[in-house]
């Protein structure tokens, strides 16, 4: 009866720690890039490389590598286009702050255009 409630215990465990590397391996596959789908998260993508990749990140977590570990190894690897969220630094500024610098060049013109018009109907010279 013993044995039974142990291997029971046991089995709960392995379980709940299966259940938990699982979790771990998707949160770390929705962070990265398919790098052959490029719109898609290795978590969705069903490509071969996503495949393997989903694979190696289950080997090294299960190993205990730190998520942090993966995650360097994959950008070493295939560059930080790897990453859905790359880091700030020289490289990846135009990433980071492109689009509200064009954003507010947009709205820019657009204010100046409308005020021009606005100009021209007051004036009916």
């Amino acid at each position: 009866m013993r044995s039974l409630l142990v291997a029971t215990l046991m089995g709960a465990s392995m379980a709940a720690h299966a259940a938990d590397l699982d979790d771990r391996v998707e949160r770390l596959a929705r962070e990265l890039r398919c790098v052959v789908c490029q719109g898609q998260s290795v978590a969705e993508s069903n490509a071969p490389l996503a495949v393997d990749m989903k694979a190696e990140l289950r080997e090294g977590l299960a190993a205990g590598r730190s998520e942090n570990e993966l995650r360097a190894e994959l950008v070493k690897r295939y560059g930080e286009q790897v990453l859905f969220r790359p880091g700030l630094h020289a490289g990846t500024a135009a990433l980071w702050f492109g689009p509200p610098v064009l954003l507010g060049l947009g709205g820019l013109v657009y204010w100046r255009q409308a005020r021009r018009e606005a100009q021209g109907q007051e004036d009916p010279a």
